[in-house]
């Protein structure tokens, strides 16, 4: 394919990254200069122009923009009945960003994360199944969505990513405390965290982790004794109280 990219920022770069070696002709916006010299210089099928320039090189478009400045940047611009946006931002729904592009037409929103530059990571999406599943679900798992209200509330959930992190992250300070060797040890938690949870639901997960008296069900206890469960879902009803913007995901 003929691939643009208007607004190339982490989250746009790392999909171009996860595309380049399917052979498309791949044209990115020059507003973030760090990340598209980066990759053309590294990619030989990635150049980079204006943003017009993307858009006449273009067949279908990625939108790595903020919101707030999208209207005023794709205003500017004439897009080609015959070209699809797949849009990237959060703080705009499916049907702003569609508005902003004509008489080219928005297809599909979707929510990389960065590790969708190797591959193996999780796309929610709402749209054109067949287009991202084209471009990005060989190597990734595509999650497609109804409605705008499902992809809201996927947001919200993938927030957890972060306290997750952190937890992980402070178990192996302790841990490095403990041992030896402290990068082993974080690998090892990241590790056993990241290989169970892909092998068995949460449930199922729990469950197998509830030896009467055991490690793991004595920590839990221990973390819902402190309001652990109450706290997430009081954050996560925060979360979906809409407000002016949503964040993107990080």
């Amino acid at each position: 394919m003929r691939i643009g990219v208007i607004g190339c920022g982490k989250i746009a770069s790392a999909a171009v990254r996860g595309i380049a070696a399917d052979g498309h002709q791949i044209t990115v916006s020059e507003r973030s200069a760090a990340h598209a010299n980066a990759l053309a210089e590294s990619l030989a099928n990635v150049s980079i122009a204006g943003n017009q320039g993307v858009v006449d090189a273009s067949d279908v478009i990625f939108l790595g923009l903020m919101a707030e400045t999208a209207p005023e940047i794709l205003g500017a611009l004439t897009f080609r009945k015959d070209q699809r946006i797949i849009t990237f931002m959060a703080g705009a729904s499916l049907t702003e960003a569609d508005a902003m592009v004509r008489p080219a037409r928005a297809v599909a929103i979707m929510m990389p994360f960065p590790g969708i530059a190797e591959g193996g990571t999780p796309v929610m999406m709402q749209g054109d199944e067949a287009l991202v599943g084209e471009l990005f679900g060989a190597r990734n798992s595509i999650f497609p969505l109804q409605t705008a209200d499902e992809l809201s509330a996927y947001l919200c959930a993938q927030a957890v990513l972060s306290p997750v992190t952190r937890m992980v992250r402070d178990a192996a300070d302790w841990l490095g405390d403990h041992v030896s060797d402290k990068t082993q040890g974080e690998a090892f938690l990241r590790a056993l965290v990241t290989s169970n949870l892909s092998g068995l639901t949460s449930e199922a997960l729990l469950e197998a982790l509830n030896t009467q008296g055991g490690y793991n069900q004595r920590l839990r206890q221990h973390m819902e004794a402190t309001g652990m469960a109450e706290a997430l879902r009081q954050g996560l009803d925060d979360l979906a109280q809409p407000p002016a913007r949503s964040p993107a995901p990080e």
